[in-house]
């Protein structure tokens, strides 16, 4: 089987394995945006002179066959293949002839699977959004459901001020909202269209029309100068997981609160067995599974921003294989974000407190006291501390 760059020299098949590595298979989740991302540039070269336009059609009509093809799994891409632009070029012209073969005119894998990435992510960016909002509705809807119950707040582990579910909830509710947010600052990296920017120096002699592809795949601008686009690489992949990395480590946090106050112990939680596992060896236990691994996870988005920061480190100008490498951490974070918050609102909505068992120290209203003695007194906040201090000294 032939490569997109193969000029009929064999290939050692170790060379195959180790440079494809598993990026032939993260290509499956490229597919579709690569069809489209493909069709927009035909398109274009069909405007510009450069494509006739039965080719066009043809060009155009298979390309929408095979990715509909692709989605209900009737083909896959395979090692032999290297890549998923090698997949989609080699089935096109398998499928209509030479016309197949002119649809790379005027682009590189370079720019063509960035563009198909760039239009993964900003759906991908959309999907995180919206679960991360999901998860704050739900802790809006805990804390709605147990408006009337109270809670110690802590500090250094020690019960400190007097709290509440409404507020614990809210809290959390509150900064995954923001990390939502954050989330879709990453789209002024990815608003940026690569198409035409070929292997990183432009297409010196033809007349493509860039501007056209940006239109068409719904981009805010043409990145430019073509120069930049292989520099940019690995620039919206560390914000977007260093943003899911914000994300994870606040689930990550919520996740702690949970499984401590599952404990015997405290006990101010109780979670269905649907939502728990069981013990292969002492019958009485049910494991809070599902909290220890969202807190776990948050290492596994923190690995996932290093290995891309690394990749790109050190790197000199223009594309380099190593860029190759960005998929794995980038893929692997993105899957456990949203597995993380697509499980988390139903785990929440299962989740009950237990009033009779949370007990706050009656001290817990010291700073209260203070303060209201500063307001009917009009002393100094340091006189009331101390007074509250030792009044508190003297009843234990």
């Amino acid at each position: 089987m032939s490569r997109l760059w193969d000029k009929g020299a064999p290939l050692d098949e170790r060379v195959l394995r180790y440079t494809a590595g598993e990026d032939y298979g993260l290509d499956e989740r490229l597919v579709a945006y690569d069809v489209r991302a493909s069709i927009a540039h035909a398109e274009m070269l069909s405007a510009q002179g450069l494509l006739g336009a039965d080719d066009l059609t043809a060009i155009r009509t298979a390309l929408t066959a095979l990715a509909a093809e692709h989605e209900r799994g009737l083909w896959r891409i395979e090692l032999a293949d290297e890549d998923g632009q090698t997949a989609l070029e080699r089935r096109l012209t398998e499928r209509i002839g030479p016309a197949g073969g002119r649809v790379h005119l005027g682009r590189s894998r370079n720019d063509q699977v960035l563009t198909a990435l760039r239009l993964y992510l900003r759906d991908a960016v959309e999907r995180l959004h919206a679960g991360a909002v999901d998860v704050a509705e739900s802790l809006e809807r805990l804390g709605a459901r147990e408006q009337a119950t109270a809670l110690p707040g802590y500090t250094h582990m020690q019960q400190a001020m007097p709290s509440s579910v409404p507020l614990w909830a809210g809290g959390f509710a509150a900064e995954i909202r923001d990390d939502a947010d954050a989330l879709r600052h990453v789209h002024r990296r990815l608003a940026k269209s690569p198409l035409g920017s070929a292997a990183g120096y432009g297409t010196p002699g033809l007349p493509l029309d860039r501007n056209a592809t940006r239109a068409a795949l719904g981009f805010a601008e043409v990145h430019e100068p073509v120069t930049a686009v292989q520099l940019s690489r690995g620039k919206a992949e560390a914000e977007l997981l260093f943003h899911l990395c914000l994300l994870m480590q606040d689930l990550g946090r919520l996740a702690a609160d949970v499984l401590l106050f599952y404990t015997q112990e405290f006990a101010f939680v109780e979670l269905p067995e649907a939502f728990t596992t069981g013990s292969s060896i002492m019958p009485q236990k049910r494991n809070p599974d599902v909290f220890e691994l969202i807190r776990g996870r948050s290492a596994t988005a923190q690995a996932c921003l290093t290995e891309a920061l690394a990749v790109c480190a050190k790197l000199p100008s223009g594309y380099q294989r190593d860029l190759q490498l960005l998929k794995f951490p980038l893929f692997r974070a993105i899957d456990v974000a949203e597995e993380t918050l697509g499980i988390l609102p139903a785990a929440l909505e299962a989740m009950r407190f237990r009033p009779e068992r949370i007990a706050l120290d009656p001290a817990i209203h010291a700073a209260e006291q203070a303060n209201r003695l500063v307001v009917r007194e009009g002393i100094p906040f340091r006189d009331a501390y101390r007074r509250v201090a030792a009044e508190l000294k003297g009843s234990r």
